[in-house]
């Protein structure tokens, strides 16, 4: 990766970034922009533990200030997302400093979760880890484009209890207001703190943009604040420097919603923000640039949403799953449109939010079969399977599998059968005379 030039970057900004920092803090963050960007990765604990990662990862890790699940990688680390443990969803590539806006939102198990502006995915995954397949997770992309990214990370990392949607925040938020203890609003912004390492990001920065991406902050703020329970959690962050996007967009807010007021964010990383409670991360702070602030609900309001309606398959058409799982996985099954879907418990209604996927695709009811899907096994850990086909990380099987190839598996019945890489589900094939056909999808396959 080339390092940043300073001169790349537009003097409006630079003088912008000096009144902003003062002339010492300035000077640290010009040399900053001379170093490599940092770069890392966040276990996912609904998949895999601390010590099994390290084990299996070809490179060293160490801790980041900014969640107990994130670490840094070394700078000249090249494509981690072909490692079998990526594959597996045991860990997630992010940028170390991008994990402190759900540090502050603080998921805890059994509580309903709005992610509202979530492709790719990054924080949806770090706050299903967290409610640890307990309570609800509702990731929101209105880019329909970019939803599909966010549908495979979710997939990959395991997550259960999930709802995606590509719905614009002023028809999702009156339709489930008052329903999350939590809301996340990871605004799109002028994206100052990902110019080390988004070129693309320098040549679009402009201060017309700057002022068109605080208006829009604005109102997605503004329609996010009515999904709030009373005493719930509104965490507001960016990835952007610009005053105008963060301390005044929080400013504004308070102004038109006194029933809302600045929490501290309970994060000793990065430094206090101009509004002290809220939290700026800069690059000589570790990260590459992120603000954050945490806005609590004091003022009541009924929740909107009805209760979700199951209806569940009957148990004819639910009996193929007695061959792939030794236990039901939790929730309810249902068939819609030939397919079973295992939903979480406490879903409101769906009807007109854009839903594109809720709970977890577990296979096609074809004639005379039943196809399970990749989804299917990657929820289910290895100890929830009836087959499994155990691969090393290191072996030359967990590599030819994902670049689709066939396996021997002598000692497997014939049916269909997980492959897990060090204890950790990565996929499935069907076994038959000692081999394994693979399912490994054709899209997410290593091509080398």
């Amino acid at each position: 990766m080339e390092l940043m030039e300073l001169d790349a970057l537009p003097a409006d900004f630079l003088a912008r970034m000096r009144a902003l920092l003062g002339e010492r803090d300035f000077r640290a963050y010009e040399k900053c922009l001379g170093e490599p960007p940092f770069r890392g990765i966040r276990l996912n604990p609904l998949k895999c533990a601390e010590g099994a990662l390290r084990r299996a990862l070809p490179f060293p890790i160490r801790p980041a200030p900014f969640s107990p699940l994130s670490f840094y990688m070394p700078p000249d680390v090249r494509r981690p997302g072909h490692l079998p443990m990526h594959h597996a969803g045991a860990f997630y590539v992010q940028e170390p400093s991008a994990a402190a806006a759900v540090t502050a939102l603080g998921p805890r198990p059994g509580e309903k979760i709005l992610d509202l502006c979530a492709a790719p995915g990054g924080k949806s995954t770090q706050i299903a880890g967290l409610l640890a397949g307990r309570g609800l997770l509702w990731s929101n992309e209105v880019v329909r484009g970019r939803a599909g990214a966010l549908l495979s990370n979710l997939e990959r990392t395991g997550v259960r209890n999930a709802v995606v949607s590509c719905c614009r925040p002023e028809k999702l938020c009156p339709a489930l207001a008052g329903f999350f203890d939590r809301v996340l609003v990871d605004a799109p912004c002028s994206e100052e703190g990902m110019f080390r390492r988004e070129p693309r990001a320098v040549r679009a920065w402009s201060p017309a943009q700057v002022k068109a991406c605080a208006a829009r902050q604005a109102a997605i703020l503004g329609c996010a604040a009515g999904a709030v329970r009373q005493g719930g959690a509104l965490v507001y962050s960016t990835c952007t420097f610009s005053r105008e996007e963060d301390e005044g967009a929080v400013s504004a807010f308070l102004k038109s919603r006194p029933d809302f007021e600045l929490t501290g964010c309970g994060l000793s990383c990065g430094r206090p923000a101009l509004l002290p409670q809220a939290r700026r991360i800069y690059p000589m702070d570790g990260g590459e640039g992120h603000f954050v602030a945490v806005l609590r609900r004091l003022s009541a309001g009924p929740c909107a949403a009805a209760p979700y309606r199951y209806a569940p398959a009957a148990r004819e058409k639910t009996a193929p799953l007695a061959e792939l799982y030794r236990r039901p996985l939790p929730g309810c099954v249902e068939e819609r449109g030939g397919r079973l879907f295992l939903l979480p418990a406490g879903l409101p209604d769906l009807a007109g939010l854009g839903v594109l996927r809720a709970g977890v695709p577990l296979g096609r009811l074809l004639p005379g079969r039943f196809q399970p899907e990749h989804a299917a096994f990657m929820a289910a850990a290895p100890e929830d399977l009836n087959s499994v086909l155990m691969l090393s990380h290191d072996s030359p099987e967990i590599m030819a599998f994902l670049r689709g190839e066939e396996l021997a598996a002598p000692d497997l019945p014939a049916g269909y059968a997980g492959v897990a890489v060090d204890g950790v589900t990565a996929g499935f094939g069907k076994c038959s005379g000692g081999r394994l056909k693979n399912h490994y999808p054709k899209g997410l396959r290593n091509h080398f």
